[in-house]
């Protein structure tokens, strides 16, 4: 790991705009409109805040989509940060080493992060399977790829890689169970996970972090990749690179629609057509803020999540480890007092929202990024 006391080189401002939303939303975001179920006699404000709700298995929200945003984005950085290597003739083993230890770092971290208190005497009850572990080896094989096959190739592999998951979900039969089978107790990524998978499941007998999953779930982190190619090439103007992101997404989602007919979106074992659906999401977002902060030049709007988005890292572990919404309580309980009861959760949400920009934004005003 490595801190940053200077300026990054000069970069696209939506990536880091969208990464610093998609951040907000899993460190802060997300309990604040969560909080608003209930609070009102508005269908709509208890309709969003369940928007925010993981479904219990089969289904989809849009904070399904926030994970995988985040592994997507991750890709898109790839072809900027090795591209500038590869211009200098950086030897590949350099290259390969880089990743490999940014990868074993997010895996430890990803492991704290899971096992928090860590139970150091009771190693059954580690969890293996984590959202930065998810990140790091999803990284690590986009770049061994980046640097090994051109785009044509790299996209075959996906496809490769969603259609085999496919054809495995549904041939290869589960003992007691059979093949096909997606319920929670029968599927094959359960069983997987439950007999070459040590230490402790998410819920008990399945982790959707699990080793099978993650294979689909590399593939958003290579197309994030191609998207990061389409902003690179010197070749296209603004409007045929937004172009090219609006169609590539707009494919990857009639694509998931069409698979869902058999194989049902849902993020729990990250099927192929919860993957396409996502990409194509991720894509569309992509091109949204492309067009209104680097086209537009609508940026100022932009400031509060690039702040965010310049220290990733930092906040994802630190909403871990420090109770944001104790010390907001702490601080403002005396002003949304008269609003009674009900309104707590909400203000204790926007406050610790609030601590959590300001504590980022200090780290931004003093040129201090942590980075892997």
């Amino acid at each position: 790991m490595e801190i940053l006391l200077k300026e990054p080189s000069k970069r696209l401002i939506s990536i880091d705009a969208l990464r610093g939303f998609d951040m907000l939303m899993i460190c802060g975001a997300d309990a604040f409109f969560r909080s608003f179920e209930g609070k009102t006699s508005w269908a709509w404000l208890d309709g969003l805040a369940l928007q925010f709700e993981h479904p219990e298995w089969i289904g989809f929200t849009f904070y399904d989509f926030i994970f995988p945003l985040f592994l997507f984005v991750a890709g898109i950085s790839i072809p900027f940060s090795l591209g500038k290597l590869m211009d200098t003739n950086a030897p590949k083993g350099q290259i390969y080493r880089k990743a490999f230890w940014r990868m074993m770092i997010l895996i430890g971290l990803g492991m704290l992060d899971k096992n928090a208190p860590f139970p150091f005497f009771d190693w059954e009850q580690i969890r293996l399977g984590s959202v930065l572990g998810r990140i790091g080896i999803a990284g690590f094989v986009t770049v061994v790829l980046f640097l090994n096959f051109n785009t044509r190739k790299r996209l075959i592999i996906t496809g490769g890689i969603l259609l085999l998951y496919y054809a495995a979900i549904f041939l290869i039969p589960v003992p007691g169970f059979g093949a096909a089978d997606l319920s929670f107790e029968g599927n094959l990524v359960g069983w997987f996970d439950r007999t070459f998978l040590p230490g402790r499941l998410l819920q008990g007998q399945f982790d959707e972090l699990g080793i099978l999953t993650t294979f689909p779930a590399i593939c958003l982190t290579i197309l994030g990749c191609f998207a990061g190619e389409i902003l690179r090439k010197s070749g296209l103007n603004d409007i045929q690179k937004l172009k090219q992101l609006l169609v590539t997404g707009l494919i990857c989602i009639a694509i998931a629609l069409v698979w869902n007919l058999h194989f049902p979106i849902f993020k729990r074992m990250w099927t192929s057509s919860f993957i396409m659906l996502t990409s194509g999401m991720a894509f569309l977002s992509m091109a949204l803020f492309y067009w209104m902060i680097d086209i537009l030049k609508f940026q100022k709007w932009a400031f509060f999540f690039v702040v965010v988005g310049m220290n990733s890292l930092t906040i994802y572990m630190i909403y871990r480890f420090v109770n944001f919404r104790y010390t907001s309580r702490l601080l403002f309980e005396g002003l949304y007092r008269p609003l009674g009861e009900n309104w707590f959760p909400v203000m204790e949400s926007l406050g610790a929202l609030l601590l959590v920009w300001l504590f980022l934004y200090f780290l931004y005003r003093k040129k201090i990024f942590f980075k892997v």
